[in-house]
């Protein structure tokens, strides 16, 4: 039986010393730039390559300093087939570094089709990865499919809880109501965390933690605090820190007394940290920035715990 994903993870931040994530969302004009090369929307082959060499250089320079990175598929699907077998060869490196991969696809569906999704990202085809981001906007119908499918292999999914853009409160925190009579109750993604945390009971890793993780953004302190209150065998995937809002003293919410529990994401800030500094390799820029967001978080954990 493989390992529990939730133990995976933690292995993973373990080894590295490092909470960070990377996210590899491998935008068309920041490569350009990085190489100094043109990607033409009618060259998709030479665009996808030049993604592929720009990739494997950031993961190896990264790669000491985080456990966990997130290729964002819509960035690879823009290319076509070339682009997808590049998201491919992403993942497959990732893994051969050790690095835990979720991919943030953000899938959802019912019956055969979300069977279809789980297969394609959690089973054991050629996109198959660790972890998956799931919405779940269909209930427990596009749900289950991912968990009978990534479970038996060690993997696991990230459901959208709280995201971190400005208008999540659209939907994420219309209130529900208990009754035509009674105002009040919990809000959307308060009843989405509950569900979290039961499609997450019935399959705990040796860590403590379950394989089903949610979405909660650092741009909501308060309601990230919440949560984690709420959800203390849940691992959270934490986006929002940095450029978006995000500070390394509300991230510091997400964790455990140990430092385990959340992941926290940051993609732009690190692969194009070469942007700020034209006379550094972008690998290196890159390697230097993702050591700057640990030791941030590392900073603000010891302070919590002070």
């Amino acid at each position: 039986m493989p390992e529990h994903f939730a133990d995976r993870i933690a292995a993973a931040v373990r080894r590295a010393q490092s909470r960070v994530c990377v996210g590899l969302d491998p935008a068309a004009e920041g490569v350009a730039r990085a190489l100094g090369v043109r990607l033409d929307p009618k060259d998709p082959a030479a665009a996808a390559a030049a993604i592929w060499e720009f990739n494997q250089r950031i993961l190896e320079a990264v790669q000491p300093y985080c456990g966990v990175v997130k290729p964002q598929s819509a960035f690879y699907e823009v290319w076509g087939p070339a682009g997808i077998e590049t998201l491919r060869r992403t993942i497959e490196r990732a893994r051969e570094l050790g690095l835990i991969c979720i991919l943030d696809a953000k899938r959802n569906d019912i019956a055969s089709t979300a069977a279809a999704y789980a297969d394609a990202y959690l089973g054991d085809g050629p996109l198959a990865t660790d972890a998956l981001t799931v919405n779940p906007y269909l209930g427990a119908d596009g749900i289950v499919p991912f968990l009978e499918v990534g479970r038996p292999r060690g993997r696991g999914i990230f459901v959208l809880v709280k995201t971190s853009n400005p208008s999540s409160v659209d939907v994420q925190d219309a209130r529900l109501f208990t009754s035509l009579l009674v105002l009040g109750g919990k809000v959307v993604y308060e009843r989405v965390a509950e569900l979290v945390a039961e499609w997450g009971a019935e399959s705990l890793g040796a860590c403590g933690y379950s394989d089903v993780g949610a979405v909660v953004g650092a741009t909501f302190p308060g309601e990230l605090a919440a949560l984690r209150e709420r959800l203390p065998k849940t691992w959270f995937l934490v986006p929002g820190y940095g450029r978006q809002g995000g500070s390394a003293t509300g991230v510091a919410l997400a964790f455990d007394r140990e430092g385990l529990g959340a992941v926290v994401n940051s993609s732009s800030a690190i692969i194009f940290a070469g942007k700020q500094y034209p006379d550094v390799h972008y690998a290196v820029a890159a390697g230097e920035a993702a050591c700057e967001m640990r030791d941030d978080l590392e900073a603000a954990l010891e302070a919590r715990h002070a």
